[in-house]
C-alpha cells in the first residue's frame, strides 16, 4: 500500500525551465516574457527548496531586462541605444541559459540577486 504522505512531491524543475524557455523566446515574441515573469510570481514559494532561488532569478531578470531595455530605446536617439540594446540582448541569453544549466542539475542558481550573469 502507498500512503499519500510518502508520495514524492511535484518535480517544479519542469516549470522552471518552461520558465526560461518562454524567456529565450520572448527576445521574438515580447508577450512570452510577460507569461513567464507571471508564471515566476505565481510558482514563487512552491515547490522544492532548489527551485525557490530559480523564481527569485527569473524575477530579477524581467525587470532588469526591462529596465535595460528601456534605457536602450531612450538611449537611440543617441548611437549608444543600440550597443545597450544588443548588451542586453546578450545579457537575457546567458543568464537563460546558465539557469537552464543549473535547473537541468536540480540545482539552486547560485547568484539569484546579482544583476550581469
Amino acid at each position: 500500500m502507498s500512503d499519500a504522505n510518502t508520495a514524492a512531491p511535484a518535480n517544479s524543475g519542469g516549470t522552471v525551465t518552461v520558465i526560461y524557455i518562454l524567456y529565450l523566446v520572448g527576445l521574438a515574441v515580447g508577450i512570452t516574457s510577460l507569461i513567464a515573469v507571471v508564471m515566476a510570481y505565481i510558482n514563487r514559494g512552491d515547490g522544492p527548496e532548489w527551485t525557490q532561488s530559480h523564481y527569485t532569478f527569473q524575477i530579477r531578470t524581467f525587470w532588469i531586462g526591462l529596465l535595460y531595455g528601456v534605457i536602450g530605446v531612450v538611449l537611440l536617439f543617441v548611437v549608444i541605444g543600440w550597443l545597450v540594446l544588443v548588451f542586453s540582448l546578450v545579457w537575457m541569453i546567458v543568464r537563460c541559459v546558465k539557469g537552464l544549466k543549473f535547473a537541468g542539475s536540480a540545482q539552486p542558481y547560485p547568484t539569484p540577486g546579482s544583476w550581469l550573469w
